[in-house]
């Protein structure tokens, strides 16, 4: 059982509770415990039950699986860490790349750096002009508001 259990303790503490269920049945829980940076999926708890005969023959083969697995796990998860560390710093030296390809304004030149003009407010002509002249919005004449009789909607 211990054999089984070296490959898990060398990089972490694993904790292992005996508890007498009943008359003729045991339960074994293995609970790994990790560094505070570490993956709760590492902190996974293996609990088998089953009589003290069966825990004998086969706590052992299921520890290795257990062990294994957590293994694969632990593989699994810094190869995802390392690949968004690698594409988060592809990304901001892209970014720094853009930023200085980026043409800076020409400050000798102050007309061609200035953004083009959109027209203000004050630039517009209103709608109370003159009526040789187009306001913002032509002139419409107003609408009646719609009128209701006996409950109906008049369109």
């Amino acid at each position: 059982m211990f054999v089984e259990l070296m490959p898990l303790l060398a990089s972490r503490t694993v904790l292992i509770t005996v508890a007498k269920v009943d008359d003729k049945t045991l339960r074994v829980n293995v609970i790994p415990h990790g560094k505070a940076d570490d993956n709760p999926a590492l902190s996974t708890p293996l609990t088998y039950t089953g009589p003290p005969e069966e825990l004998d023959a086969e706590l052992g083969k299921h520890l290795a699986s257990y062990v294994q697995t957590h293994q694969q796990t632990a593989s699994t998860l810094a190869e995802a860490k390392a690949t968004m560390e690698a594409a988060a710093k592809a990304a901001q030296e892209e970014a720094k790349r853009k930023k200085a390809t980026q043409k800076p304004p020409d400050k000798g030149n102050p007309v061609m750096a200035a953004e083009p003009a959109s027209p203000t407010p004050a630039d517009a002509v209103p709608f109370s002009a003159s009526p040789g002249t187009l306001g913002l919005f032509p002139p419409t004449s107003p609408e009646p508001a719609p009128t209701q009789s006996n409950g109906g909607l008049a369109l």
